[in-house]
């Protein structure tokens, strides 16, 4: 019997559906270019940014939660602290954006 030595991530119960999410964002910004080559009128082409980054932005909040869940309350006592740091690291850079 074989096994993985792939880890185990706080979104990995998740993923099928995190990758789908994240292909629909991929075809909304390949929709952003061709917008910019047809020469569409810029607010159309600034709201699809919006909406583009408001589903990242909603994928992030997913990520954070699940790191949060998993790998900090989840994780092992010696590492909790250590996890918290860097997951306000993280949310402090997701913040900072702009």
């Amino acid at each position: 019997m074989a096994t993985t030595d792939t880890p185990t991530r706080g979104y990995t119960a998740t993923k099928e559906g995190l990758l789908k999410r994240l292909a629909r964002i991929e075809g909304q910004v390949r929709g952003v270019t061709r917008m910019v080559e047809e020469d569409r009128y810029c607010i159309d082409v600034l709201t699809q940014i919006s909406a583009a980054q408001a589903a990242l932005d909603k994928v992030a909040l997913g990520l954070l939660d699940d790191h949060a869940r998993h790998c900090v309350i989840g994780g092992a006592a010696s590492e909790q602290d250590e996890r918290t740091v860097e997951l306000m690291a993280a949310v402090g850079r997701l913040m900072r954006r702009g």
